[in-house]
This record gives C-alpha cells, structure tokens and sequence, in this order.
C-alpha cells in the first residue's frame, strides 16, 4: 500500500514528466526560429523590455521584438519550465516523507523546497512580463 505520500511521489513525478516534455517540445521550437537581429545583442531583451514598461518610443524593430518575448514568456507551454521545476521538488519532499514512514523529518526532507521557491519565483517573472501585453497594444 502507498499511502498518501507515496501517491503524491507518484502524481508529482508523472505530472513533472509531463510538464518536461511540454517545456521540451516549447524549446525545441524557440531554437528552430531564426532570431531577429536584435536578439543577438547581450542584453537586448531587458532593454526593451524596460523601455515597454517605461514606455519609452521604440523602434518597429524592437517592438516586434518585444512582442516575440512577451508572447513566449505568456505561452502556457513557457510556465511548464516552472511548473516542472516545482514539481520536482514535490517529488523530492513527498518521496522523502514517504521513505521516513512517519519518523521525524529532518531538514534534508525540505531540501526540495528550495526548487519549489525558485520555480515560484521564476514563474511570477514570467507572468509580469506577460502582463506588458497591454502596454504593447496601447504602443501598437
């Protein structure tokens, strides 16, 4: 019998297999497309990104190209990356409870926390910059 943290190390590892082959797939096709030649400068996607929410005039150049990154960065498939992260450190958090057996947890059963916090972090990022889409429309 599993028990209940053996069916949550089973349900988080399956949805995080999930979640890595829809990322998977997402990334594949990001690095089939040929990148605008503003994409190859170092750091030109937090400049324009900053000029969209400063508002600042933009060329048609960069606003295509921030209308490319907000539009990755609000895909569904984009906050898999995230979303697969967390669940790994569910995996990792609910397979060691389940190998403890209801013995007192240690501070190494919450190691798993940390990618849980991080992919958090990673995936609010993702979605303020998904909120730029209505400054790009008002630019537009």
């Amino acid at each position: 019998m599993l028990g209940l943290y053996g069916l949550l190390t089973v349900v988080s590892l399956v949805l995080a297999l999930v979640l890595v082959a829809v990322a998977t797939v997402f990334v594949a096709r990001m690095e089939r497309r040929v990148p605008p030649p503003i994409a190859e400068e170092i750091g030109s996607a937090k400049t324009v990104l900053h000029k969209v929410r400063k508002r600042e005039a933009m060329s048609p150049d960069e606003v295509s190209f921030a209308k490319q990154i907000v539009a990755d960065r609000s895909s569904w498939r984009a906050l898999c990356i995230p979303a697969a992260l967390f669940m790994l450190g569910c995996f990792f958090v609910f397979g060691s409870l389940y190998h403890l057996h209801g013995a007192t947890p240690s501070e190494r059963t919450f190691l798993g926390v940390i990618p849980m916090l991080t992919s958090t972090n990673l995936g609010l990022r993702m979605l303020s910059s998904a909120r730029l889409k209505g400054h790009l429309r008002k630019m537009a």
